[in-house]
């Protein structure tokens, strides 16, 4: 029958040929039908294949043609294979549950990894207590195109002879078996945890591997001992693969790790068992995942979880920039140099006459011909995942390995995968040696800005997206003040009085807890009672000479030029600092010229007072036009220019300033302010029935709420230079401002009021515009730092009055000022201890009722109303592990103690012991535990031996005492003076326990 078979495919074979030769003879092209097409299927061809005419088979192209085409279908079919072999999700999607015995649902885990496509393509499942022991083999419970891991109940540690057990299954298309590793297993009665290592096909190029940690917590567990586990595996985990994506997963019961790790996310949003969350899943990204229910496994009674991924990798979230940078050298100092020391100032100068605009722009525009002109520039593409290390040599031996993968070589790709490891360790050693050598030369901005770079630590953001519209609508937010028109003034002395207080304090002469130092005198405007009294006039003698502005040497500008920091970007007019500090010798001249004549005509010249403003957010996630906060970018001359007129300024006023006013002033700062209020509260919680009410202002833009007109009025009845007070109304009215955005920049619009953020003498004006209110008594007082402005009433037996009075002509004075208040953000923290309290009414203003409030963030520290400091020590404890991460990747490039010690003590100690002298001694056992714990995490990963947080917070409060007693203004130093022995001049104890906070413990 077969012989036959062949027979009759060979005629009709025949039969086609002769069809086939006469048909390209006539018609130059072969046709066959469809029918003759199946018939030869039918009859068998594939058995005599090679009996068939090639002009039956696809045409073959030689030459060039040929070969492409057929390196394409080559090409065409290894992507498809690929593809089908490997699963390539930029993170690991999971499959996690609690199954009360795996081996008897093995059956069912195999059809679905068959038929559900879920389980077919997740990379990683995930079973706790799956009851699995010693005698049960791999094979029982392993699964076709996954590998096993699991973790089996010690009976011996646990003290359990059922349950428990681990299992994790990973799927070979998503990572190779042979790229699997066990980190740890730890089994005992609280925990039983499985760290297993895994280095997938592919991740994105933040994460180095992944690691997974499965863990299951019994129900009868220790909470505390759990977290401690889990503390440590992960801190050594994070300590030796700092740049690993870390997922912890498991049923944890009743155990939460929120507080243990906080920077890690739960995702799990979905119910496992009945109305309850016990399987969870952590990890140290963000948006990371989202879950969904799946059925349980078998009779199980928690349902399992699908996490798919939604993170997008870096170099998808951020855009590559493109920037022009210049090239600096030595040459081009030089140049530069010898460029401005041969100008003819006086060329340029003489034709504008009193034209101080026309000047200005005049000397810009030479500075930049002269840069442009001999320092070379270039335009660089910055990519978000870039490494400092990368250089050209690991660039080149990259594209030799992907040749000799392409080609197919094993051995090859083999060496040059070998050469490739081999240059990296080189270029990181080389890198490291550049840091530490620059360390050597004490050139510590290279230093920072290398290790910033090799951590991967970045400020916050300063900038936003957006488009044209929102950089105009923002600009004419933060412009909105101008269109309120400022009260009349009648007389430069005149003064705004806001109503009497109900209750007048005692005379500044009586016995009462003033704590200003009589060496401070305090100015006629100041008055004890808080109400602004009438300033007294501007009188001038008929005989004295009408007062001169301040003129400026050039040896005074060339001194604060060569200050200037050479990083920092240039303003408006485009002047890099960088040329105004390398050339101030050469340029200290012309701008003295030109600020004594601005100076002596009361003028600011434009292109200097104009300013571009960034928008900075102050939430991670913006929603308003409020949310952003206005930073001014100007002119490096103009702030050059601030600062000689601020030395000039300054001690003009001193007498006039605030005492109780903390900013801006000479070594006195936040925690001098937090220790004058808390000095306030302790001392009068001693006595019985007393209460604390500390109400905290915010200010709507305060400093562009600054109204030219008025502060001119009162820097004059200050007695300040008439000439400069002139200038400095000149230096805030008029000014051009535009918005820049990362992609947009909008129109130019001019602003008649306020002082911009960002600048010289902004805060120092805000300060001297505030300073006309100033309250303090027994009972009550008011203090400042800068906008931060808190009205502390000590409140005994219920009474009241005299702080609702102070709060109440606060608010009046405000509005007479053009402050606007934030009534919104102003909050009131009330401190009562005692075991029976009363009903508190709360404060209004301006007709809303502040909210009163358990915890409030006062100049960077939490304050709560029990003072024990637990909501502080969570935020920093957050803080503190976040900022260890930057030093766990400082660790892995081998950088030497020192530049290690160096960045503990700048970026983590200074986050989780900032202000650490005002409540270090008030801290409970527990929360120092904590921070004591996170501060010898750190001494592991320095390898050095760091101080206890017992130990800085007593050097702190010794250095701390020592500068109050020797700084006779400080409002404490009274106070720490009659604390002192008359006999050996030592610090007392205090009877009570809470009267001073710097000697509590003492």
């Amino acid at each position: 029958m077969r012989v036959w078979r062949v027979f009759v495919v060979l005629l009709v074979v025949e039969s086609l040929l002769l069809l086939c030769h006469s048909t390209v003879a006539q018609q130059h092209r072969i046709v066959y039908s469809r029918d003759q097409l199946v018939e030869l299927k039918l009859a068998g061809l594939a058995t005599v294949r090679e009996d068939i005419p090639a002009e039956l088979w696809r045409k073959t192209h030689w030459g060039c043609r040929g070969k492409r085409s057929l390196r394409r279908r080559k090409g065409a079919k290894h992507r498809r294979l690929m593809e089908r072999k490997t699963y390539k999700p930029c993170l690991p999607s999971i499959i996690m549950g609690n199954v009360r015995s795996l081996g008897n649902k093995m059956d069912e885990l195999t059809a679905l990894t068959r038929s559900h496509q879920e389980y077919r393509e997740c990379s990683l499942m995930i079973f706790s207590e799956s009851w699995l022991h010693m005698d049960v083999p791999d094979h029982n419970v392993s699964t076709v195109g996954f590998h096993t891991v699991r973790a089996d109940r010690n009976c011996t540690k646990s003290g359990k002879r059922k349950g428990g057990g681990l299992a994790v299954y990973v799927n070979n298309r998503w990572c190779n078996p042979g790229h699997i590793t066990v980190k740890d297993r730890i089994c005992s009665p609280d925990i039983e945890l499985l760290a297993v290592g895994l280095r997938p096909y592919y991740l994105p190029c933040e994460f180095s591997h992944a690691i997974v940690v499965a863990a299951y917590i019994p129900p009868s567990a220790n909470p505390t001992s759990a977290c401690d586990v889990i503390h440590s595996t992960i801190a050594g985990l994070q300590t030796a693969h700092p740049s690993a994506l870390i997922i912890i997963s498991g049923d944890f019961n009743h155990v939460s790790i929120n507080k243990t790790l906080p920077k890690f996310t739960q995702f799990v949003t979905c119910k496992t068992r009945e109305e309850k969350s016990l399987d969870l899943l952590y990890a140290n990204v963000k948006d990371a995942y989202t879950s969904m229910s799946l059925p349980p496994l078998g009779r199980s009674d928690h349902n399992l979880v699908l996490l798919t991924p939604c993170y997008v990798p870096l170099v998808k979230r951020l855009p590559v920039t493109t920037k022009t940078v210049r090239t600096w050298s030595e040459d081009c100092y030089e140049a530069l140099q010898g460029c401005f020391e041969v100008t003819d100032w006086n060329v340029l100068c003489e034709p504008h006459g009193e034209d101080i605009d026309g000047l200005t722009e005049c000397i810009t525009d030479y500075i930049h011909f002269c840069v442009d002109g001999i320092v070379p520039a270039r335009t660089v593409r910055c990519y978000p995942n870039n490494k400092p290390w990368v250089t050209k040599d690991i660039k080149a031996v990259l594209n030799l390995k992907k040749r000799a993968f392409r080609g197919g070589n094993r051995e090859e790709l083999r060496d040059i995968q070998r050469e490739l490891s081999a240059t990296i360790n080189v270029a990181k050693d080389g890198y490291k040696r550049k840091l530490e050598r620059k360390l050597q030369q004490n050139n510590m901005r290279e230093v920072w800005s290398g290790m910033r770079t090799i951590t991967g630590y970045r400020p916050t953001s300063s900038g936003a997206d957006g488009s044209m519209a929102m950089a105009s609508e923002l600009n004419l937010f933060f412009n909105r003040f101008d269109t309120a028109a400022p009260a009349p003034v009648d007389s430069p002395a005149d003064c705004l009085q806001p109503p009497p207080l109900l209750t007048p304090p005692p005379p500044p002469d009586s016995t009462s807890s003033n704590l200003v130092s009589p060496s401070h005198p305090s100015p006629t405007p100041h008055t004890s009672s808080g109400s602004h009294a009438t300033c007294p006039p501007l009188t001038l003698d008929s005989n004295s000479p009408p007062p001169q502005p301040a003129l400026f040497t050039p040896l005074h500008v060339r001194r604060q030029l060569s200050k200037l920091p050479a990083g920092k970007a240039a303003g408006p007019d485009g002047v890099s600092p960088r040329v105004l500090r390398a050339c101030a010798e050469q340029l200290c001249g012309v701008l003295h010229r030109v600020f004594n004549m601005g100076l002596r005509l009361q003028r600011v010249p434009v292109i200097w007072k104009t300013s571009c403003l960034v928008p900075v957010p102050k939430t991670p996630q913006p929603s308003g036009l409020s949310d952003y906060r206005p930073v001014a970018l100007m002119s490096h001359i103009m702030k050059t220019l601030e600062r000689l007129v601020l030395e000039q300024l300054r001690p003009m006023v001193r007498l006039h300033l605030d005492p109780l006013q903390f900013a801006y002033q000479p070594r006195i700062g936040v925690e001098d302010a937090l220790i004058y209020l808390l000095n306030r509260v302790y001392a009068h919680l001693d006595k019985p029935g007393s209460t604390v009410r500390v109400t905290f202002f915010d200010f709507s833009s305060a400093f562009n709420t600054i109204r030219p007109a008025l502060l001119g009025d009162k820097l004059t009845a200050m007695l300040v230079n008439p000439p400069l007070v002139s200038w400095i109304v000149d230096y805030l009215t008029g000014r051009p401002q535009y918005m820049r955005l990362r992609h947009c920049v909008s129109d130019t619009v001019v602003s008649n009021t306020g002082a911009p953020q960002g600048t010289v003498l902004s805060p120092f004006l805000f300060t001297l515009y505030t300073t006309d209110f100033s309250y303090q008594t027994e009972s009550c007082h008011l203090q400042k730092f800068s906008d931060d402005s808190a009205i502390v009433g000590c409140i005994s037996k219920g009474e009241e009055a005299e702080y609702r009075a102070v709060v109440n002509n606060f608010v009046s004075w405000c509005e007479l000022n053009h402050l606007q208040l934030n009534t919104t953000k102003t909050k009131e923290l009330v401190v009562d201890l005692r075991r029976t309290r009363t009903p508190v009414t709360p404060v209004s203003i301006l007709g809303h009722n502040v909210d009163i409030v358990e915890h409030y963030k006062y100049l960077g520290v939490f304050m709560d109303n029990k003072l024990d400091w637990t909501k502080n020590t969570e935020v920093l404890y957050k803080k503190g592990q976040s900022r260890l991460y930057f030093l766990r990747r400082l660790r892995s490039f081998n950088i030497c103690q020192t530049m290690l010690r160096m960045f503990y003590e700048s970026v983590v100690a200074s986050a989780i012991l900032f202000a650490v002298v005002c409540w270090g001694s008030r801290l409970r056992v527990a929360d120092a535990n904590r921070l004591n714990k996170l501060i010898r995490k750190a001494s592991d990963v320095v390898r050095v031996e760091l101080d206890s947080l017992t130990a800085v917070s007593d050097r702190r409060m010794l250095s701390k005492v020592r500068a109050i007693l020797q700084h006779g203004s400080h409002p404490l130093h009274n106070a720490l003076v009659e604390q002192r022995s008359t006999f050996s001049q030592r610090l007392i104890a205090p009877k009570c326990t809470q009267e001073v906070i710097l000697t509590c413990g003492h």
